[in-house]
C-alpha cells in the first residue's frame, strides 16, 4: 500500500480549508484516510499551518511521500526525514 501526506479540502464554496492528512495513494481527495496530522489555512494572509511534528515525523520514517505542497509546508516547519 502506497501511503501519502496530503491535503484534504474541507470548508464552504470559495472558502477553503484543508486538513493535512495520511491516506493510501488510491482513495480519492476527500475520502477514507488513515490519520490526520495537521491543518492549512490558505485564505489568511499570511497564510496559517499547524502540524504535529511527531506524527508527522513517523509517517515520514514509515515511508510516507508527501506532495509537494505538503513537503513546502514541512520544510516551513523545519520537518525532515
Amino acid at each position: 500500500m502506497a501511503v501519502k501526506i496530503r491535503l484534504r479540502r474541507m470548508g464552504q464554496k470559495k472558502a477553503p480549508f484543508y486538513r493535512i492528512i495520511v491516506a493510501d495513494s488510491r482513495s480519492p481527495r476527500d475520502g477514507r484516510f488513515v490519520e490526520e496530522i495537521g491543518t492549512y489555512d490558505a485564505t489568511k494572509n499570511p497564510s496559517e499551518f499547524h502540524i504535529n511534528e511527531e506524527l508527522a515525523k513517523k509517517w515520514l520514517s514509515n515511508g510516507a511521500q508527501p506532495t509537494e505542497v505538503v513537503g513546502k509546508l514541512f520544510k516551513l516547519a523545519g520537518i525532515t526525514k
